[in-house]
C-alpha cells in the first residue's frame, strides 16, 4: 500500500511541480513581454504619441486575455489542489496505520534489545571474572550498531514526507546492512589486534562474546526484514485487489449507463415513428457478415489467450528444474561443510599431539593456534555475510514477483533464479578454496610437529599452556558448530522463501486468469456495444432516407418558385415610374463617384455635411415615428434608423482616426528631419575621431609587443601553480564520481525492473480506458447527430415562422422602400467592407513598421555580435577553424537577406498608405449616398399614405407561396455559409502568412544566436499579430450577421412582390367575370385561349431573358473576381519592379492598358448582347400586335393589349437594368484607371530606387578595387613572412647539425624535424605561388576560389607552426635528458647554447604567431566584406540582365514620367536621410553598450588580480605578487587600448559603408601603416639578436615556468570568459529593468487618461444598449407567440405522418407473416422431395437388379419362342381330329332354333365380328359349309391350347362339346404362372393415390376374363397388354413357375381402364357359371 500511495504522491507532486514551473515560466514571459512592450512604447512616445496610445490599448487587451488565462489556470490549480488534498488524506490514514504497526514492532524489538543487553552484561561479567587481571574490553559496539539499525529502520517509516517507493527503501536497508557488515569486519580486525597484544585467552572470550552479539543482531535484522517483506507483499496484494474491484465497478457502471442510453434511444425511435420493420435481405446479409467478422475476431482472441496460457505453462515447467538445480547446489554446500568439519577434527588431533611437545616451542604453537582459529572465524563470518546477501536477493525476488502482472515476469524470475544458482556456485568455489587453505595449514602443522619432536625436551610447564590451547580450540569448535547450525537455518529459510516464491507464482497465475476473464467480458461488452452502434447506424440511414425525401419535396417547391418568378415579371410593369426615379438617382450616384477623387481636400466640409445629415435624420425620425405609430410595423423602422445612426457614428470615428494619423505622420516627418541634421553633424565628428584613432593605432602596436613579452613570462609562473591545483581537484573529483556511480548503479538496478512492470500494468489499464472512451465518444457523436438533425428541423420551422411574420407585417409601399434601401445597403456593406480592409491595412502597416524597427535592431545586434566573435577569435583561438569562417559567411549572407526583406516591407508600407487614401474616397461617396437616400425617403412618404388602402387586402393571401420561399431561404443560407467559409479561409491565410513571417524571423534569430531580449521582442510581435487576427475574426463574424439580416430582408421583398402579383391577377379575373357580354363569351374564350398560348410563349421568352440576366450577373461577378486577381498581380508586379531599374514603366502601363482593353472589350460584348435582347423584345411585341386580329370589339381586348404593353415595358426595364450593370462596369474601369495612376507613381519610386542602386553599384566597384589592393598588399606581406620562415629554417638546420655532432641518440628526431619543416615551407611557398597565379577577375567564382585558397594557406601555416612548437618541445626534453646523462663541462656549455638558440627561435615563433593572427583577422574581415560585395554584385548583374531586355520597350514612356520621377527622388532622398539617422542612433547605442561591456571586463580583471594576490599571500611569494600586479596593470592598459581600437575599427567599418570616398584615404593610411610595420619588423629582428645573450641565462628558469603558466592561463581564460558573461548578463538585465520601469511609469500615466475617456464613452454606450435591449425584447415576444402557433400546427402534421407510417408498418407485418407461411410450405415440400429422392434411389437399385433378371429370362423366352415357332410351322397345315369331331357333334346335339346362338358363341370365342357372323347367317345354303370350312381351316390359329398329350386323349373323347369348351375356358381362366410384381410403372404417382388402389386390388386373371367376356380389345401398348391378348400363341403352362419375367407377360398398368369382375360365390365353380351362360 505504501508503495502504491508513494507512487501516487510522487506523481501528484510531479504534476504540481510541472504546473508551478509552467506558471513560473508564464509569469516570466509575461514580465519580459510587458517590459519589452513598455520599452517600445517609451521609444515611440518620443516620436508618435497617438501610435503609442494604440500600442498601449493593444497591450491592455493582451494583458486582459492573459489575466483571463491566468484565472483559468488558478481555477484548474484549485481543483487539482482539492483532489490532491483528498488523496493526501487517504494516504495519511494509510500511513498512520503503518505507523501504528511499526510502533508495535519497535516495542517488540526494544524488548528483544533489553534481553540481549542483559545477556551481554552476563557474558561480560563472566569474561571479567575469568580475566580479572587484564584491562576492561569496551562492549559498546554491538548495542550501538543495533540501535543504529533500529533508528534507521524506524526513520524510514516515520517520515510522512517520504515519496519514495518501498522498493527503494528496501534497497537502502540492503545498503545499510552491507555497511554494518563492513563495520563488523573492521571491529573483528580491531579485536584481533587487542587479542594479540593482551593474550590469547582474553581475546578468545571477548571475540566469542562479540560474535554471539553479532549473530543475534543479524538474526533480529533478518526476522525484521522477513516481516517487512511479508507485510509489503500483503499490502501489494490488497492494493491490486482494490484496483481490480474499482475497475470492475467502473465497468459495471459504464455498462448500466450504456444500457440506459440504449433504452432512451429506443424509446425516442418508437416515439418518432421509426418502427418500420426492415425486411431487406441486403441488411440481413450485412448483419451476418458483421457477425462472422466478430466471430473470427473472437477465435483469434481465444487463440492468443491459449498461446499465453501455453507460455505460462512452459515457464511453470521450467521453474521446478531450476529449483532442482538449487537443491543440488545446497547438497553440495552441505557436503563441503562436512568436509570442513573433518578438516577441523584433523586440526584437533594435530593439536593434541602438540601438547606432548617441549615448552621451548610454546611461542610457535601459540602462533599456529591463532592462525587455526582466525581462519575458521573469518570463513564463518564470510559465510554469514554471503547467506545474508542470498537472503536479501531472495527477498528482492519475492518483491519483484509480487509486483509482476504480465507473462514476462516469469521469464525474469527464471533469470533471477539462474543468478541465484550462479551465486551458490561461487560460494561453493569459495568453500573449496577455504578447504585447500585448511589443508595447507594442516601440512604446515604436521611439518612443525616433526620439528618440535626433534627439538622437544620433556618439560611439564608446557602442560598448563597446552591445556589453555585445548580450551581455546574447543571454544572455537563450538563457534564453528554454531555457524554451521546458522547456515543450516539459513538454508531452511531459503527453502521457505522458495515455497513463498512458488505460492507467489501461483497467485500470479490466478490473477492472470482473472484478467483474461475480464478481458473476455470486456470483449463481449465491446461486441454488444458494436451491435448497438450498428443498429443506431441503421436508424441514421433511415433518417437520411427521410432527408432525401424532404430534399425531393424541396425540389418540387423549387419548381413552384420558378413559376412565381414568372409572375414576378408581371409585377415589374407597375414599377416603371419608380424605376425612372431610381435611374435618376443612379445617375447622380455615378456623378458623385466621379467627384469622389477630390474629396480628400474637403474633409472640413464633410463634417458640416454630417451635422446637416444628423439634423435631417432627426427630422425624418420624428416624421417616421408619427406615421408608424398608426401601424404595428413601427419597431422595424426604428431598428433601421438606429442601425444607420450607428453606421454614421462609425464613419465619424473613422474620419477622426484618419485625421489623427495625418497629424502624426506630419509630426514624424518633422522629427525625422531634425534628427537627420543632427546625424550629419555626428558623421563629421566621427570622421575626425577616425583619423585620430588611425594615428593612435600605430603607436599602440609598438607598445603591444613589449607588453606581450612580459605577460608571457608571468603566464608561465601562473600555469605551474594552476597545474598543481588541477591535479588535486581531479583526484578528488574522480573519488567522488566513483562513489556516486556505485550508489546510482545499485539504486537503478532495483528501480528499473519495478518501474517497467508498473508501466506495463498502467498501459493495459489505459488501453482499456481508451477503448471505453472511444465507445462513449461514438455514442455521443450519434446523439449529437440526432440533436443536430432536430436543431436543423427546428431552425427550418423558425425560419418559416419568420417568413410568415414578415409577409403579414410588410406592405407594398414598404417593399418598394426596401428595394431601394437594399441597394443602398449593399453599397453601405461594400463601404463597410472597405473600412474593414482599411483597418486591417492600418494594422498591417503598423506591424510592418514594428517589424522594420525590429529588423533594424536585429541588424545592428548581429553586426555587433559578428565583431565580438571576430575579436574573440583573434584573442582566444590561435588557429581559426574553417567552421567559424563558414558560420560567419552564413551570418553575413543572412544579414543581406534581412536587408532585402526590410526593403520589401518599406515598399509594402507605401502601398498600404495608397490603399488608405482610396478608402477615404469611398467613405465620402457613402455620405453622399446617405443624403440621396434621405431625399428618397421624403418622396416615398406620400406614396405610403396612398397605399394604406390596399394594405388590408393583402393579409389573406396564399400560404403555398410561403413554402416556395422557404426553399429560397435555404439556398441563400447555403450561399452565405460558403461566403463565411471563404472569409474564414482568407483570415486563416493571413494568419498563416504572419506566422510564416514570424517563424522566418525566429529561424534567423536562432542562427545568429541573438540575445534573450531580441527573442522576447520577436515573441511579443507574434502575440500582437495573434491578437489582431482574433479582432479580425470577430469583425468577420459581425459582418456575416449583417449579411444574414440583409438576406432575410430580400426574402421579405420577394414575398411581397408575389402578393402584389396575386392581387393583380385577381383584379383581372374580376374584370373578366364582370363583363356582361353574353353573346361574345364563346368568342372571347377562344381569343383568351389563343392569348394564353401567346402569353405562355412570351413567358418562356421572359424566362430565357431572366436566365440570360442571371448569366450576365455571374459574368459580372467573374469580372469582379478577375479584377481582384489583377489587383493581386499588380501588387506582385510592384514587388518585382522595386528590384528593377527606372526604365520598367512603359511595360507596367502596357499591362494596365491591356487590362483596360480587355474590360472595354467585355463591356462591348455585353452591350451587343443587350442590343440583341432589346431587338428580340421588339420583334416579339411586333409579332403579338400582328397576331392579334383587328376586328375585336369590347373591353376584354383592350385589357389584354394593356397586359402586352405592360410586358413590353417590363422588357424595357430589364434593358435599363442591363444598362445599369454597364454603368457599374464602367465605374470599375474608372477605378482601374485610378489604380493605374497610382501604379505609375510607384513606378517613379522604383526608378528613384534604381538610381540609388546604380550609386550603390559604383560604390561597390570602388570597394572592390580597394579590396584588390588590400589583397595585393597581403600577398607581399606573405612573401616577407616566407623569407623570414626560410631564415628560421636555416637557423634550425644549424641547431640540428650541432645536435648531430653532440648527441648520437637524437639522430631520429632531427631528420623528422627537417623533413617536416621543409614540407611545411614547401606547402607555404606553393600556396603563395597559387596566390600569385590567381589573378583577381570580375567574376564571383574566381573570388570565392581565392578566399578558399587563403583559408587553406592559413590552415597550413597554423599546422607548420604547431609542428615547429612540438619539435621544439621534443628537442628541449631530449636536451634535458642528455644533460643529466652527460655531466661534462663541454656538453653543458653546448646544451646551454642550444637552449639559448631554441628560446630565441621560440620567441621569434611567438612574435610571428601574433603577426599571423593580426593578418588573419584582417584577411577574415576583408573576406567577409568581399563575400557581401560578391553577393550584391550577383544580384545586381541579374537585375541588369533583366533590365537590358526591357529597356527598349520602356524608352517610349520615359518622357511622360520624368516630372513624377523628380518627386519620387525627393521622397527617396528623405528616406535615405531617415535611414542614415537611424544608423547613427544605432551606432551610438552600440558604442554605449561596448563601453559598459569594457567596464565589466576591467572590473572582472581587477577581481581576478585580487584573488591572485590573496593566493600569493598564503604561499608567501611576495616577489611574484609584485610581478602579477604589474602584469595586471599592463593587461588593463592593454585591454583599454584594445577596446578603444575595437570601437574605432567598428566605427571605421560602418563609415566605410556610409561613405565610399573615405575608403581610398584609409587605404593610403593602411599602406603607410604597412611600410611602418615592415620597418618595425626589421628593428625587432635587430633587437632579437641583441636580446639573445640576455635570454640564455633566464632559459632554465623560464622552461619550468612555461609549462605551469600555460595551464594556469587556460584556466584563467575560461574563468574570465564565464565571469565576463555573467557580468554582461547582469548589467544588461539591470539596464533593461531600469528602462522598463521608466517606460511603465509613462505607460501607466497614459492609461489613466485613456481609461477616463473610455469610461465616459462606455457610459454613453450603456444607455444606447439599454434602448436597443427594450426593442429587442418586444420583437422577441412577437416571435415567440408566432413560433408557438407554428409548432402546434406542425406537431399535428407529424402525428398524422406517424399514424400513416404505423399503418404501413402493420401492412408490412401482415405481408411478412404470409411470406413466412409460404416459406414453411416450401420447406415441407422440399423435405418430401428429399424423401422421394431417397425412395427413387432405392427403386433404381431394384430396377437394376430386375433388369439383370429380365436379361436372363429374355434368353429363356427367346429359346421358348424358337421352339414354339417350330411347332407352329409343323402344325399350320394340320387339323385336330378330336376337336373337329367334338365341334361337329356339339353342333348337331343342339336344337336348330338355338344353333345360331352356338355359332355366335363360337364366333365370339374365335373373335369373329358380329357383322361377319350376321352376313354368314343371312346367306342361304352355303352358310354351314363356309362355317365348317372356316372352322376346320382356321381353327388351329385361334385356339390357344396345344394338342393334348396321348395319356389325356382317352377321357377327352367321351366328353361333349360343351364340357370341353367349359374346360377350355377353365384352363384359360386359371393360369399356372403367378402374376409378376409391379415394376417402376406400377409405382404410384404423387398426385393419384386413389387410382392405384383401385387398380391394384383386381388380379390380372379377372381383368383378362372380363375383357374376354365383354368382347372388347383395348387399344394399348402390347408390352402392357394382358397375356391372352398380346401373346396368343404361347401356352402359359409351358414355362413353369419361373417363366413370367418377360415384359410381354406383365399385367396391365394402372393407366388402362379396368372392369369390376362378375360376382361369383366361392361355392360355385367356373364351370357352373359357364353352364348358366350356355343355358341363357
Amino acid at each position: 500500500m505504501s508503495s502504491w500511495f508513494g507512487g501516487l504522491g510522487s506523481g501528484l507532486g510531479h504534476s504540481l511541480g510541472q504546473v508551478g514551473g509552467s506558471l513560473a515560466s508564464l509569469t516570466d514571459q509575461i514580465s519580459n513581454f510587458t517590459k519589452d512592450m513598455l520599452l517600445e512604447g517609451a521609444e515611440e512616445v518620443e516620436d508618435l504619441p497617438n501610435s503609442g496610445r494604440k500600442e498601449i490599448e493593444a497591450i491592455q487587451a493582451i494583458l486582459r486575455s492573459e489575466n483571463e488565462r491566468l484565472k483559468k489556470y488558478c481555477t484548474d490549480l484549485e481543483e487539482k489542489h482539492e483532489a490532491s488534498e483528498l488523496q493526501i488524506k487517504h494516504q495519511s490514514a494509510s500511513y498512520r496505520n503503518q505507523l501504528q504497526q511499526k510502533e508495535v514492532e519497535i516495542s517488540h524489538l526494544k524488548a528483544r534489545q533489553i534481553a540481549l543487553q542483559d545477556q551481554l552484561l552476563k557474558l561480560q561479567a563472566a569474561a571479567q571474572s575469568v580475566h580479572s587481571g587484564a584491562g576492561g574490553v569496551p562492549i559498546t559496539t554491538a548495542p550501538s550498531s543495533f540501535g543504529y539499525g533500529i533508528s534507521h529502520h524506524s526513520s524510514a517509516f516515520r517520515d510522512d514526507d517520504m515519496d519514495f517507493s518501498d522498493i527503494i527503501s528496501s534497497q537502502q536497508e540492503i545498503n545499510r546492512l552491507s555497511i554494518e557488515v563492513s563495520r563488523l569486519e573492521s571491529e573483528v580486525g580491531h579485536w584481533r589486534h587487542i587479542a594479540q597484544s593482551q593474550g590469547t585467552q582474553k581475546s578468545d572470550q571477548s571475540e566469542i562474546c562479540k560474535l554471539q552479539n553479532i549473530i543475534k543482531e543479524l538474526k533480529q535484522n533478518r526476522s525484521q526484514e522477513i516481516d517487512d517483506h511479508q507485510h509489503e507483499m500483503s499490502v501489494l496484494q490488497n492494493a491490486h485487489q482494490q484496483k481490480l474491484a474499482e475497475i470492475s465497478r467502473r465497468h459495471r457502471g459504464e455498462l448500466n449507463d450504456y444500457k440506459e442510453r440504449i433504452e432512451e434511444l429506443e424509446n425516442l425511435l418508437q416515439q418518432g415513428g421509426s418502427g418500420v420493420t426492415v425486411t431487406d435481405q441486403t441488411k440481413i446479409c450485412e448483419m451476418q457478415n458483421i457477425i462472422q467478422v466478430l466471430q473470427t475476431e473472437k477465435v483469434e482472441s481465444t487463440k492468443k489467450i491459449e498461446e499465453l496460457e501455453d507460455k505460462i505453462k512452459d515457464i511453470n515447467k521450467k521453474l521446478p528444474s531450476a529449483e532442482n538445480d538449487r537443491d543440488v547446489l545446497k547438497r553440495e554446500q552441505e557436503q563441503l561443510s562436512v568436509e570442513k568439519q573433518q578438516i577441523i577434527e584433523q586440526c584437533e588431533n594435530s593439536k593434541l599431539e602438540c601438547s606432548k611437545l617441549q615448552p621451548s616451542v610454546m611461542e610457535q604453537s601459540d602462533n599456529v593456534a591463532e592462525k587455526g582459529g582466525i581462519l575458521p572465524q573469518s570463513s564463518s563470518v564470510e559465510e554469514v555475510f554471503r547467506l545474508q546477501q542470498a537472503l536479501s536477493d531472495a527477498e528482492n525476488e519475492i518483491v519483484r514477483l509480487s509486483s509482476l502482472n504480465q507473462d514476462n515476469s516469469l521469464a525474469e524470475d527464471n533469470l533471477k533464479l539462474k543468478m541465484h544458482v550462479q551465486a551458490l556456485e561461487k560460494e561453493k568455489s569459495l568453500l573449496s578454496q577455504e578447504k585447500d587453505e585448511l589443508q595447507i595449514s594442516l601440512s604446515k602443522l604436521s611439518s612443525e610437529y616433526e620439528v618440535i619432536k626433534n627439538t622437544a625436551s620433556t618439560d611439564m610447564n608446557l602442560n598448563l599452556q597446552l591445556h589453555d590451547l585445548k580450551l581455546n580450540l574447543e571454544s572455537k569448535e563450538k563457534e564453528l558448530n554454531q555457524s554451521i547450525n546458522e547456515k543450516k537455518i539459513l538454508i531452511a529459510e531459503l527453502e521457505e522463501l522458495d515455497n513463498q516464491n512458488q505460492e507467489a507464482t501461483k497467485h500470479m497465475i490466478l490473477i492472470k486468469d482473472q484478467l483474461s476473464k475480464q478481458q473476455s467480458e470486456g470483449a463481449n461488452v465491446i461486441r454488444k456495444l458494436k451491435q448497438d452502434l450498428d443498429d443506431e447506424k441503421k436508424r441514421v440511414h433511415q433518417l437520411e432516407d427521410d432527408k432525401m425525401n424532404i430534399t425531393k419535396e424541396l425540389d418540387v417547391q423549387k419548381e413552384k418558385l420558378t413559376q412565381s418568378e414568372l409572375s414576378l415579371s408581371d409585377l415589374h410593369l407597375t414599377k416603371q415610374k419608380l424605376e425612372d426615379k431610381v435611374e435618376d438617382l443612379v445617375d447622380q450616384l455615378s456623378k458623385s463617384q466621379k467627384n469622389s477623387l477630390n474629396i480628400q481636400k474637403e474633409n472640413l466640409e464633410l463634417k458640416e455635411h454630417i451635422r446637416q445629415n444628423e439634423e435631417e435624420l432627426s427630422r425624418v425620425r420624428n416624421e417616421l415615428t408619427l406615421s408608424l405609430n398608426q401601424d404595428s410595423n413601427s419597431n422595424f423602422k426604428d431598428d433601421l434608423l438606429k442601425e444607420r445612426d450607428a453606421e454614421v457614428r462609425n464613419l465619424k470615428q473613422n474620419l477622426s482616426e484618419i485625421e489623427q494619423l495625418n497629424e502624426n505622420l506630419k509630426k514624424v516627418a518633422f522629427d525625422l528631419k531634425t534628427e537627420n541634421e543632427k546625424l550629419v553633424l555626428a558623421c563629421e565628428d566621427v570622421r575626425c575621431k577616425l583619423e585620430e584613432s588611425i594615428a593612435g593605432n600605430n603607436q599602440i602596436s609598438l607598445e603591444k609587443d613589449t607588453i606581450v613579452e612580459t605577460l608571457k613570462r608571468e603566464k608561465e609562473q601562473i600555469e605551474a601553480e594552476l597545474c598543481q591545483a588541477e591535479k588535486k581537484l581531479l583526484e578528488e573529483a574522480n573519488n567522488y564520481r566513483q562513489t556516486i556511480q556505485e550508489l546510482s548503479n545499485a539504486r537503478n538496478l532495483n528501480t528499473s525492473a519495478l518501474q517497467l512492470e508498473h508501466e506495463r500494468v498502467v498501459q493495459l489499464n489505459q488501453e482499456k480506458d481508451f477503448e471505453i472512451a472511444e465507445l462513449k465518444k461514438n455514442i455521443d457523436q450519434m446523439a449529437t447527430d440526432q440533436q443536430e438533425t432536430k436543431e436543423m428541423l427546428a431552425s427550418n420551422l423558425e425560419e418559416q415562422k419568420q417568413m410568415t411574420q414578415l409577409i403579414n407585417e410588410k406592405e407594398v409601399f414598404i417593399e418598394k422602400l426596401k428595394e431601394k434601401s437594399s441597394e443602398l445597403q449593399k453599397e453601405l456593406d461594400k463601404c463597410s467592407q472597405a473600412l474593414i480592409k482599411n483597418e486591417t491595412l492600418k494594422q498591417t502597416i503598423e506591424e510592418k513598421d514594428r517589424s522594420l524597427g525590429s529588423m533594424k535592431e536585429e541588424n545592428n545586434h548581429l553586426q555587433e555580435e559578428l565583431e565580438r566573435l571576430r575579436e574573440q577569435q583573434s584573442r582566444a583561438v590561435p588557429v581559426i577553424e574553417p567552421k567559424t569562417l563558414d558560420s560567419i559567411t552564413e551570418l553575413e549572407s543572412e544579414v543581406s537577406q534581412l536587408n532585402i526583406i526590410k526593403n520589401h516591407l518599406e515598399e509594402e508600407v507605401k502601398h498600404h498608405q495608397k490603399i488608405i487614401e482610396d478608402q477615404n474616397q469611398n467613405k465620402v461617396q457613402l455620405l453622399q449616398s446617405l443624403q440621396e437616400q434621405k431625399k428618397e425617403m421624403d418622396e416615398f412618404k406620400y406614396q405610403y399614405e396612398q397605399m394604406n388602402v390596399t394594405h388590408t387586402q393583402l393579409f389573406l393571401e396564399k400560404d403555398e407561396e410561403i413554402k416556395n420561399l422557404q426553399k429560397t431561404i435555404e439556398q441563400i443560407k447555403a450561399q452565405l455559409h460558403v461566403e463565411r467559409q471563404d472569409i474564414q479561409t482568407e483570415n486563416s491565410d493571413i494568419f498563416q502568412e504572419t506566422k510564416v513571417q514570424s517563424l522566418n524571423i525566429e529561424n534567423g534569430s536562432e542562427k545568429h544566436d541573438l540575445s534573450k531580449a531580441e527573442t522576447e521582442k520577436l515573441v511579443k510581435g507574434i502575440k500582437e499579430r495573434e491578437l489582431e487576427i482574433k479582432l479580425l475574426n470577430e469583425k468577420n463574424i459581425s459582418l456575416t450577421k449583417q449579411i444574414d439580416q440583409l438576406s432575410k430582408d430580400e426574402v421579405g421583398k420577394l414575398t411581397q412582390i408575389i402578393q402584389q402579383k396575386d392581387v393583380e391577377i385577381q383584379a383581372l379575373h374580376a374584370r373578366i367575370s364582370s363583363a356582361s357580354y353574353t353573346q361574345d363569351v364563346v368568342y372571347l374564350q377562344q381569343q383568351l385561349q389563343a392569348f394564353t398560348m401567346e402569353r405562355e410563349q412570351v413567358l418562356a421568352v421572359l424566362n430565357e431573358k431572366t436566365r440570360e440576366n442571371s448569366q450576365l450577373k455571374t459574368e459580372y461577378h467573374k469580372m469582379m473576381d478577375i479584377v481582384a486577381a489583377k489587383e493581386a498581380a499588380l501588387i506582385k508586379l510592384q514587388d518585382e519592379n522595386k528590384k528593377l531599374s527606372m526604365k520598367f514603366e512603359s511595360s507596367g502601363q502596357d499591362m494596365f492598358k491591356e487590362t483596360v482593353q480587355n474590360l472595354s472589350r467585355i463591356i462591348r460584348e455585353k452591350d451587343i448582347e443587350i442590343d440583341a435582347l432589346s431587338q428580340k423584345c421588339q420583334t416579339l411585341l411586333a409579332v403579338l400586335q400582328t397576331s392579334s386580329p383587328g376586328n375585336e370589339v369590347g373591353g376584354v381586348n383592350s385589357n389584354q393589349f394593356e397586359e402586352l404593353l405592360q410586358e413590353r415595358d417590363k422588357l424595357k426595364q430589364q434593358v435599363k437594368k442591363m444598362e445599369e450593370w454597364k454603368q457599374q462596369v464602367m465605374t470599375t474601369v474608372q477605378n482601374m484607371q485610378h489604380e493605374s495612376a497610382q501604379l505609375q507613381e510607384e513606378l517613379h519610386q522604383l526608378q528613384a530606387q534604381v538610381l540609388v542602386d546604380s550609386d550603390n553599384n559604383s560604390k561597390l566597384q570602388v570597394d572592390y578595387t580597394g579590396l584588390i589592393q588590400n589583397y595585393e598588399q597581403n600577398e607581399t606581406k606573405l612573401k616577407n613572412f616566407g623569407q623570414e620562415l626560410a631564415q628560421v629554417q636555416h637557423s634550425i638546420g644549424q641547431l640540428c647539425n650541432t645536435k648531430d655532432l653532440l648527441l648520437g641518440k637524437l639522430d631520429i628526431i632531427s631528420p623528422q624535424l627537417s623533413s617536416g619543416l621543409s614540407l611545411a615551407f614547401q606547402s607555404i611557398e606553393e600556396s603563395l605561388g597559387t596566390d600569385k597565379c590567381a589573378v583577381p577577375s570580375e567574376t564571383s567564382l574566381f573570388l570565392q576560389q581565392e578566399v578558399e585558397e587563403l583559408r587553406k594557406s592559413l590552415q597550413e601555416k597554423d599546422a607548420t607552426i604547431r609542428t615547429l612548437q612540438e619539435n621544439n618541445q621534443k628537442l628541449s626534453d631530449s636536451i634535458a635528458a642528455s644533460s643529466e646523462v652527460e655531466k661534462k663541462e663541454q656538453t653543458d656549455s653546448e646544451i646551454k647554447q642550444l637552449k639559448e638558440k631554441q628560446d630565441v627561435l621560440q620567441n621569434l615563433l611567438k612574435e610571428k604567431d601574433l603577426l599571423i593572427k593580426a593578418k588573419s583577422d584582417q584577411l577574415l574581415s576583408s573576406n567577409e566584406n568581399f563575400t557581401n560585395k560578391v553577393n550584391e554584385n550577383e544580384l545586381l548583374r541579374q537585375s541588369v540582365t533583366n533590365l537590358k531586355e526591357r529597356v527598349l520597350i520602356l524608352e517610349m514612356d520615359i518622357s511622360t514620367l520624368k516630372g513624377e520621377n523628380e518627386k519620387i527622388l525627393e521622397a527617396s532622398r528623405e528616406k535615405e536621410t531617415e535611414y542614415q539617422a537611424l544608423q547613427e542612433t544605432n551606432m551610438k547605442f552600440s558604442m554605449m553598450l561596448r563601453e559598459k561591456e569594457f567596464e565589466c571586463h576591467s572590473m572582472k580583471e581587477k577581481a581576478l588580480a585580487f584573488e591572485q594576490l590573496l593566493k600569493e599571500k598564503e604561499q608567501g611569494k611576495t616577489g611574484e605578487l609584485n610581478q602579477l600586479l604589474n602584469a595586471v596593470k599592463s593587461m588593463q592598459e592593454k585591454t583599454v587600448t584594445f577596446q578603444q581600437e575595437r570601437d574605432q575599427v567598428m566605427l571605421a567599418l560602418k563609415q566605410k559603408q556610409m561613405e565610399n570616398s573615405t575608403l581610398q584615404h584609409e587605404i593610403q593610411h593602411l599602406r603607410d601603416k604597412e611600410v611602418r610595420l615592415n620597418q618595425e619588423l626589421e628593428r625587432l629582428r635587430n633587437h632579437l639578436l641583441e636580446s639573445e645573450d640576455s635570454y640564455t641565462r633566464e632559459i632554465l628558469a623560464a622552461e619550468d615556468r612555461e609549462t605551469k603558466l600555460r595551464k594556469k592561463v587556460t584556466m584563467l581564460e575560461e574563468k574570465l570568459i564565464s565571469s565576463s558573461n555573467a557580468m554582461e548578463n547582469a548589467s544588461h538585465q539591470a539596464s533593461v529593468q531600469v528602462e522598463s520601469l521608466q517606460e511603465q511609469l509613462n505607460v501607466i500615466s497614459k492609461q489613466r487618461d485613456e481609461t477616463a475617456l473610455q469610461l465616459s464613452v462606455s457610459q454613453e454606450q450603456v444607455k444606447q444598449y439599454a434602448l436597443s435591449l427594450t426593442n429587442l425584447q418586444m420583437v422577441l415576444e412577437h416571435f415567440q407567440q408566432e413560433e408557438k402557433a407554428m409548432y402546434s400546427a406542425e406537431l399535428e402534421k407529424e402525428k398524422q405522418h406517424t399514424a400513416e407510417w404505423k399503418k404501413k408498418a402493420e401492412n408490412l407485418e401482415g405481408k411478412v407473416l404470409s411470406l413466412q407461411e409460404r416459406l414453411d410450405e416450401a420447406n415441407a415440400a422440399l423435405d418430401s422431395a428429399s424423401r422421394l429422392t431417397e425412395q427413387l434411389d432405392l427403386k433404381e437399385e431394384q430396377i437394376e437388379e430386375l433388369k439383370k433378371q429380365n436379361e436372363l429370362r429374355q434368353e429363356m423366352l427367346d429359346d421358348a419362342q424358337k421352339k414354339l415357332m417350330n411347332l407352329v410351322n409343323s402344325t399350320e397345315g394340320k387339323v385336330d381330329k378330336d376337336l373337329m369331331r367334338n365341334l361337329f357333334i356339339g353342333h348337331f346335339h343342339t336344337p336348330k332354333n338355338k344353333r345360331h346362338e352356338v355359332f355366335r358363341l363360337m364366333g365370339s370365342i374365335l373373335d369373329i365380328p358380329r357383322e361377319e357372323m350376321e352376313q354368314l347367317f343371312n346367306e342361304d345354303d352355303g352358310g354351314v359349309t363356309k362355317w365348317m370350312t372356316g372352322w376346320l381351316g382356321g381353327g388351329s390359329k385361334s385356339v390357344p391350347n396345344t394338342p393334348l398329350r396321348p395319356n389325356q386323349q382317352g377321357p377327352m373323347l367321351n366328353n361333349s362339346f360343351s364340357e370341353l369348351f367349359v374346360k377350355f375356358l377353365e384352363t384359360e381362366s386359371h393360369p399356372s404362372i403367378p402374376p409378376p410384381k409391379l415394376s417402376v410403372h406400377g409405382m404410384k404417382p404423387l398426385g393419384s393415390p386413389g387410382k392405384r388402389k383401385q387398380g391394384s386390388v383386381v388380379p390380372g386373371s379377372f381383368k383378362d376374363a372380363a375383357e374376354l367376356r365383354t368382347g372388347r380389345r383395348t387399344d394399348v401398348n402390347p408390352f402392357l397388354a394382358p397375356r391372352s391378348a398380346a401373346v396368343p400363341l404361347i401356352n402359359p403352362a409351358g414355362f413353369g413357375p419361373g417363366g413370367s419375367g418377360h415384359l410381354l407377360l406383365k399385367p396391365i398398368s394402372d393407366v388402362l381402364p379396368t372392369f369390376t369382375p362378375l360376382p361369383v360365390s366361392p361355392d360355385n365353380s367356373a364351370g357352373v357359371v359357364l353352364k348358366d351362360l350356355l343355358k341363357q
